[in-house]
């Protein structure tokens, strides 16, 4: 690393706007290392926190706190990306934003996220931009039906989209997904789903976690599995594509890009989050250093750490629902000696709520798929 390059050293502190579970488990990565973490959110007793030496409670449009915060740490991170880029401006006024606001403002909206892809020569679906019945229409008419319509802003875990077989459904498709601007996106027949967690330096380093295999369940990430099981060939231009993109972005921090395995072996890259992803969530347990202590080392200035893959490990997601007929039993999946339980601290669990994660290694990635399967259907098994 250039010694021109300035260290956030340990002891310093780390902003963080948002306070979720992926802010969380960056606080733990963090505070090990020796630093100490503030977070702000409009909410109280969140899972960051609860971990984080100092919880500011205040609304993202606030921009006199958001500027107050960051004038009390050395660097402000994300951990969610829909802060407004005028709260990225005040933060910025008055310490360095990782990754920075132009990285946000292309990745927290889908129609600057695609085009921004397209104009760098980087493989999506065929889209257009919708912003009336009629325009769903025309657009129906250019990339096929069915074909796939999202809101351009505020979308995740399947929110805020709808699928759309015929012309005939346009405009209660359009009313379906509030009638705003959107993006129409060609359905993409995969064949299965692979994310690439990324990290970059402010020097240019480039470390990755190898490709990893997902699966959904009602539009969420259900289950993810590393390695992916993709030919080298597939794998390798899945890390080359996630390179170009953080490259090109100049993304200092961690970004993860999904991506679609086509029929004929074709990658397309769906989305851009940039930040640590619920699918890397495996290497808190199963890497040499986890996609959250990587966030940090980018955005303090340390070196990368190794993303070497200790064992196959998989992740299933513990949402809300498990605790439809009351506490899950923890004992029964704790009993399983290579299974790890992440729980995130919210207070009330509801139906497609995020709680926690298992986590599962074993010699091979089939295994750990059987094993964190097992671990989970433990917790409600009479």
């Amino acid at each position: 690393m250039s010694a021109s390059l300035r260290v956030i050293p340990p002891g310093s502190a780390v902003g963080v706007l948002g306070s979720g579970q992926l802010g969380r488990m960056f606080a733990i990565a963090a505070r090990r290392m020796g630093y100490r973490v503030h977070t702000l959110s409009p909410e109280s007793d969140t899972p960051t926190g609860q971990v984080a030496d100092l919880e500011v409670r205040a609304d993202y449009e606030d921009l006199d706190a958001v500027g107050a915060f960051a004038s009390g740490v050395s660097v402000v991170t994300f951990e969610f990306e829909n802060v407004s880029a005028a709260a990225v401006a005040a933060a910025a006024s008055r310490a360095p934003v990782r990754p920075s606001g132009e990285v946000l403002h292309v990745c927290q909206q889908r129609l600057r996220e695609k085009s921004f892809l397209r104009a760098a020569g980087l493989p999506v679906s065929d889209f257009v931009a919708v912003r009336s019945p009629d325009e769903l229409a025309r657009g129906l008419l250019r990339v096929g039906a069915p074909a796939i319509l999202k809101t351009a802003a505020f979308g995740y875990d399947g929110k805020g989209q709808a699928k759309v077989a015929s012309l005939a459904e346009a405009e209660t498709a359009f009313a379906a997904v509030g009638g705003q601007e959107c993006i129409l996106e060609a359905f993409v027949p995969f064949e299965r789903e692979v994310s690439v967690v990324a990290a970059r330096g402010e020097d240019g380093a480039f470390a990755h976690f190898g490709v990893i295999e997902n699966v959904h369940a009602r539009h969420i990430l259900d289950v993810s599995v590393a390695p992916a099981s993709l030919e080298p060939r597939l794998a390798a231009e899945a890390v080359d594509l996630a390179r170009a993109v953080l490259e090109r972005l100049e993304v200092v921090g961690v970004l993860c890009v999904e991506m679609f395995v086509a029929p004929g072996g074709r990658l397309l890259i769906n989305e851009l989050a940039p930040r640590p992803h619920n699918s890397g969530h495996l290497t808190f347990d199963a890497a040499v250093t986890s996609q959250f202590e990587q966030q940090l080392r980018a955005v303090v200035g340390l070196p990368l750490g190794s993303t070497e893959l200790l064992r196959p490990a998989a992740m299933a997601n513990l949402l809300g629902d498990l605790w439809a007929a009351g506490e899950p039993d923890w004992v029964r999946a704790c009993a399983f000696p290579e299974v790890k339980l992440h729980l995130y601290g919210k207070a009330q669990a509801r139906r497609g709520r995020k709680m926690g994660h298992l986590t599962a290694m074993a010699p091979t990635a089939a295994e750990a798929r059987a094993r964190v399967l097992a671990a989970r259907a433990a917790l409600v098994t009479p």
